[in-house]
């Protein structure tokens, strides 16, 4: 069974301790859909919305609601969505109210909340592929109480997929305690020499975006970005001209200053290695060993911590990862959820989202609810998925 699913997951590559028992839970979809996932005996899955346009990562409003970004589909276009989740029922698994907060956004990946104790006032920060956008936020909206505020623009535009395409996501957090903002930008293709600092890094900025500067470089594409233990973490994708068993996909503490070596270097293996397409000087020298690493090619995208309050084993003081999968089905990478100690031993915690060539979901983001529960989307199939302790 366990070298089953190491198989299924493509885990050869990193480092593997025993894994729990997955069993499978039956899944139906309105869309007509029927398979079966695999997560541990004591957990249950459930859908409880559906009929959504790749829905992309959360965010916890300051009144408690919980918010949703969509992103439609994976061409640029403006009509993305923010959506409220309000009112979960446990009984009916459904929410009492969903509830679009905007629409007509360009490619709108992640929202983050913020609450300026000095004034009173709270904001809500919307990424966009071409801008950072901020709104008035007060409990109870529906709607923006007040016009967006631009607090900065990105470059839009980027290579064709012929030259191994450019990343549209932008990903949004605001520290809690001081307001600081950090914006994760992709890079504008597989592996180029950017011309733009912003590119392939993290910025950061005070909360009305003034004293903008770039935080770290060198991350191709860090789409799963959030605040917690007292620190900025980073999930990052590598390139794709490596073949099939390198680069490793990477999460880092991120540290300010740092130059994370893209598109010079990359990790494989522990190691960290000069790419044969580009030359500089320093070679990997002083370019940091991610304490974490999944195999190349799975997508890891968003993630969330479980501490020493977390009643399973199976996800206590551990991260779980959203594995959104390899676009290149043969391979067989990601499409999981998969659990990882600050050591970096990784087991594997739901799969069967790829089964026999055929897609049945990608996951993108999860979030910790407190209670040992937590939510998880499928940008794939339009769910959001309750995951929870029977």
């Amino acid at each position: 069974m366990k070298t089953a699913l190491i198989a299924l997951l493509g885990l050869a590559s990193a480092p593997v301790v025993a894994a729990p028992t997955l069993t499978p839970h039956p899944v139906r979809l309105q869309s007509g859909a029927r398979f079966s996932l695999r997560l541990p005996a004591r957990y249950s899955i459930t859908p409880v919305v559906q009929g959504l346009k790749r829905p992309r990562f959360f965010a916890l409003a300051p009144d408690g609601r919980l918010f949703l970004t969509q992103m439609y589909d994976k061409t640029d276009n403006s009509k993305g969505k923010v959506t409220i989740l309000d009112g979960y029922d446990a009984k009916s698994h459904r929410f009492a109210k969903v509830t679009d907060y905007l629409t007509g956004l360009r490619n709108p990946n992640s929202v983050a909340f913020w609450h300026d104790a000095k004034s009173g006032k709270s904001w809500i920060y919307v990424a966009l592929t071409d801008k950072l956008v901020r709104y008035p936020f007060k409990s109870g909206d529906v709607k923006p109480s007040g016009s967006a505020q631009v607090l900065t623009k990105f470059p839009a535009y980027g290579l064709s997929y012929k030259y191994g395409g450019w990343h549209l996501t932008r990903t949004v957090v605001v520290v809690p305690e001081t307001g600081r903002v950090f914006v994760a930008v992709g890079s504008s293709g597989n592996a180029v020499i950017e011309k733009e600092a912003v590119r392939a890094a993290i910025v950061t900025m005070n909360a009305d975006g003034s004293d903008q500067q770039i935080y770290v470089k060198g991350l191709r594409n860090a789409v799963g970005l959030r605040w917690t233990r007292g620190a900025l973490w980073a999930s990052n994708q590598g390139v794709d001209h490596l073949g099939d068993d390198a680069p490793n996909e990477t999460f880092y503490k991120v540290q300010s200053g740092a130059d994370y070596g893209w598109p010079y270097c990359y990790q494989s293996r522990g190691v960290v290695r000069v790419d044969p397409k580009f030359h500089r000087a320093a070679g990997a020298k002083g370019v940091p060993v991610a304490p974490i690493a999944f195999p190349a090619h799975s997508s890891a995208l968003g993630f969330d911590w479980f501490d020493q309050s977390t009643s399973d084993s199976n996800l206590r003081n551990r991260w779980l990862f959203a594995l959104h999968g390899s676009g290149f089905i043969r391979q067989k990478r990601g499409y999981s959820l998969v659990t990882a100690t600050g050591g970096g031993q990784i087991e594997p915690f739901l799969t069967g989202f790829l089964q026999n060539r055929h897609i049945w979901g990608r996951p993108c983001d999860v979030w910790n609810r407190g209670d040992g529960s937590f939510w998880l989307t499928d940008d794939y199939a339009g769910v959001v998925y309750l995951v929870a302790p029977k």
